[in-house]
């Protein structure tokens, strides 16, 4: 059976009314009789809030992604573990790097609490398993070369401590996103990052200026490693999936755009690169064969601004 912490025996020492997370901001005690056009301004004025906790943040961010960077780039995976909206907003981002990016399988993967039909239906109590947190972390067979991010707005949820708990007595680096000032998460990972985004238009409502604080941050993780990766040229996703007709169209518009070729050329190239935009790329500018652009960007190690630049 597996265990699981009840409130009496939290791993922080305060009450989940101490939290700020589920703290109630009295400007909004009449929410319920207010008209729908207030209640959109309360709600649009109350976002603007987030992106200014999330910069007072970047002093944690930015560590945090350069120690996930230096991890992939020595050929570990980047796992997010979260329960409930976190663990959504985890399996979300990680979803979007295979076709935004061209990941391998498992590169960019998410764990959430209760399994897949989590995404959907809430199941009552995963969140508070320990053990299940850490049995996922055993199934990924994480260990020193991968990057384990927890997230959780409260920074106490027990599967999300359970899993950091397990990864970082394998070797793994451990990182820590929480919307609460100095979160039991926090002191459990190597690199914590809070963002401290206040109460909630609906008090202990998470799934909103702390959902969004979340997904504000994942993009960044997520986007600025593959930038640092070299999966893009520029700000262009030359490592960009093309299976379909508009990505195919993106693809093409991409190579014109690096290479200055014309639509026609972009098209014969991708059709003989296999859709890869950066061997398309290498073929038009260098004038290489398929093999000689494979060959010439694997000598690049993968990056293709070295590649069209070497002599």
């Amino acid at each position: 059976m597996h265990r699981t912490v009840d409130d009496d025996e939290a791993p922080d020492t305060g009450e989940l009314g101490d939290l700020l997370t589920e703290s109630v901001d009295p400007r909004y005690a009449n929410l319920d009789t207010l008209p729908v056009s207030s209640l959109a301004e309360l709600m649009n004025d109350a976002d603007q809030t987030v992106p200014d906790a999330v910069r007072a943040a970047l002093p944690q961010i930015v560590p945090a992604i350069e120690a996930i960077v230096a991890r992939m780039a020595a050929g570990g995976r980047l796992i997010y573990v979260g329960a409930g909206t976190p663990g959504r907003l985890g399996v979300l981002d990680a979803s979007e790097c295979p076709p935004t990016f061209n990941t391998s399988p498992g590169q960019v993967t998410a764990i959430i609490a209760g399994g897949p039909i989590a995404l959907t239906t809430a199941i009552e109590g995963v969140e508070d398993d320990v053990d299940a947190g850490a049995d996922a972390i055993d199934e990924l067979a994480v260990g020193p070369a991968d990057a384990v991010v927890g997230i959780a707005a409260s920074g106490r949820t027990p599967f999300v401590l359970g899993a950091i708990a397990r990864a970082h007595a394998a070797g793994a680096l451990t990182v820590g996103l929480s919307c609460h000032d100095g979160a039991r998460l926090s002191t459990a990972v190597d690199l914590p990052i809070e963002v401290l985004v206040g109460a909630e238009v609906v008090s202990g409502s998470t799934r909103l200026k702390s959902g969004t604080a979340q997904k504000l941050v994942l993009n960044m993780i997520s986007t600025i490693t593959m930038v640092r990766l070299g999966k893009t040229y520029g700000n262009l996703m030359i490592d960009v999936r093309a299976t379909n007709h508009k990505l195919r169209k993106r693809a093409q518009r991409i190579v014109r755009r690096i290479t200055g070729c014309s639509a026609e050329d972009a098209a014969a190239a991708l059709t003989a690169a296999d859709q890869e935009i950066r061997i398309a790329s290498l073929m038009v500018a260098r004038g290489d064969s398929p093999a000689a652009a494979i060959a010439r960007l694997e000598a690049a190690g993968g990056n293709l601004r070295t590649a069209l630049e070497a002599s």
